[in-house]
């Protein structure tokens, strides 16, 4: 295990390295940087010897805080420079479940526009909005709760950028089924129920209009009939 004061001095090196390099160049040759790259190599080829996924998962969790000091330094001291090392960290968080770690690292890379090593093929903005909308789906799917204000910040800071129709429609799907699995009770006699239920459809109607295979007809029919018996007893109430 590393000792305290060595982690402050990853940290220290790991921003000086971050500092030496201006947005689009690369850190290559900062020695801090270097020695993670290697380290990098070093995890990725275990982790291609094990095929089990759920074991792959176990080795990211236990590899990750390995990293920790020198992100927290790398954000710290970066200049928006092109930093492989941070961007795989970020999906490796993702898969381990670390959201907001990932997110941390999702926001400085989206600020400065960092890109993915090639293996990922895919835009930052894409990855990250494809990526958290998996968990979340898995998530929901298992009746298991997720952060949804996570969601909601990838849509925010994703909005400006280019990316296939299809992703940002799943990322949408996900804002309302985790909305969907918030409500307490389908009388939606609870302020928060009925909120949540209001802000499932209108997501749901986001994705679908972004792409008609979404899969949240069903669900925007349900919970609109929900919302209509809901006024109804309110407006009944109410005379």
């Amino acid at each position: 295990m590393t000792s305290p004061a060595r982690r402050h001095q990853q940290r220290i090196r790991a921003a000086q390295a971050a500092a030496s390099a201006e947005p689009g160049q690369s850190l290559a040759g900062a020695s801090q940087y270097e020695l993670m790259l290697v380290k990098l190599v070093t995890d990725k080829r275990r982790l291609k010897s094990i095929q089990s996924v759920a074991r792959k998962v176990e080795v990211k969790r236990e590899v990750l805080p390995e990293y920790d000091a020198y992100v927290s330094g790398a954000l710290a001291g970066g200049r928006g420079g092109q930093d492989d090392v941070l961007m795989t960290v970020m999906i490796w968080r993702i898969d381990a479940g670390d959201y907001v770690g990932a997110l941390e690292i999702a926001r400085y890379a989206l600020r400065y526009g960092l890109t993915l090593p090639d293996q990922y093929e895919r835009s930052v903005g894409a990855a990250v909005a494809e990526e958290f909308a998996t968990a979340a789906l898995v998530t929901a799917k298992n009746d298991e709760p997720f952060v949804i204000e996570h969601l909601v910040e990838i849509v925010d800071l994703t909005a400006e950028l280019d990316m296939h129709d299809q992703i940002r429609a799943k990322l949408l799907k996900a804002i309302g089924m985790t909305a969907m699995n918030l409500i307490g009770d389908d009388k939606l006699d609870n302020p928060d129920d009925w909120g949540r239920a209001a802000q499932a459809v209108q997501n749901f109607k986001a994705a679908l209009s972004l792409d008609d295979r979404a899969g949240v007809k069903q669900n925007i029919a349900r919970l609109e009939a929900l919302l209509s018996d809901a006024d109804g007893r309110r407006k009944a109430a109410r005379t």
